[in-house]
């Protein structure tokens, strides 16, 4: 079990945590609106121009002593990355085919994969509190889907794509755990946006996707999208993977599809159906009790 570590950061995780969430939110939202750009072009860019910001900021002596990681250590990080490039090619490709309500809300399944995979690969224990959590979020999930139906098969479609991404990144958040404790979580950032930045390369060059060519609107939301939802959401989930963990992580991320469907209503003009909102208001409350919760116990952890 991961116990929190307050020492290495600058604020509470939770005050990070909640900076992150509402970083990553916004991406949904600037999905939409350039939603004629490609989505792996998108991808491949964002990650590419972090990794150049953050190797302006980042000491290579951090950098060079991260090399001598065992290869165990680099197998797992280059995993990491490659499920980070998956998700962001699947993820971002379903807001294309479905609205961001149905996205977002899926994404919030995360917990559920990552909670099985603690289990698996740290044997973490799930009480009767997060099995409940986990029943209401899946219920949820069903009811948003089930909405999708009566809507059309691209909206379903859509969803398929966003559930693809939700594990994938869950697959990302645990690879992360098991080297946070080994690796500066700055470093290993910029070396899983690398690797997750080249599959999506890989994957444009195999499509035939024009690599250049792009006006400087395209180059501004490619920017914007590594600054906001990467820099500052991504980046700092990987910090907080040492502190409080993937579960925790992937709990507190329940928070991105309130703050996205309440952004894409007011930005985008999206209207919620009522199966959208139903299974939202579950999910969002299994999943906020579970975090509600699991915030009390640090607080009594770290003042003891």
């Amino acid at each position: 079990m991961v116990k929190p570590t307050k020492s290495t950061l600058p604020t509470h995780p939770f005050i990070l945590l909640f900076i992150s969430i509402l970083s990553v939110s916004v991406s949904s939202i600037m999905i939409k609106i350039f939603s004629d750009t490609s989505t792996s072009i998108a991808g491949m860019y964002r990650l590419y121009i972090s990794v150049i910001i953050m190797l302006v900021f980042v000491p290579w002596k951090r950098i060079r002593t991260s090399l001598q990681l065992h290869i165990k250590d680099w197998a797992i990080i280059s995993l990491a990355g490659l499920f980070l490039g998956l998700h962001f090619l699947f993820w971002m490709e379903s807001l294309v085919h479905t609205s961001v309500a149905s996205s977002m809300v899926i994404l919030s399944l995360q917990p559920l994969f990552v909670m099985v995979g603690s289990y698996l690969w740290f044997k973490e224990q799930a009480n009767l509190l997060t099995v409940s959590c986990l029943i209401a979020a899946l219920i949820g999930s069903l009811f948003i889907a089930w909405g999708d139906i009566g809507i059309s098969r691209e909206a379903l479609f859509g969803d398929l794509l966003s559930l693809i991404g939700t594990i994938s990144v869950s697959c990302y958040l645990l690879a992360g755990q098991k080297v946070s404790h080994k690796i500066d979580a700055n470093v290993y950032s910029i070396f899983v946006f690398f690797i997750a930045a080249t599959v999506l390369l890989i994957y444009n060059l195999a499509s035939h996707r024009p690599l250049v060519g792009y006006d400087s609107s395209d180059w501004t939301y490619f920017l914007l999208l590594a600054i906001i939802p990467t820099i500052f959401g991504q980046t700092i989930f990987n910090i907080l993977l040492k502190s409080i963990g993937a579960t925790t992580v992937s709990v507190g991320i329940i928070g991105e599809p309130v703050l996205a469907i309440i952004m894409a209503f007011l930005f985008l003009g999206e209207t919620i159906s009522i199966f959208q909102f139903i299974g939202g208001m579950i999910t969002l409350f299994g999943m906020g009790m579970y975090f509600w919760v699991k915030s009390l116990k640090y607080s009594v952890q770290s003042s003891s």
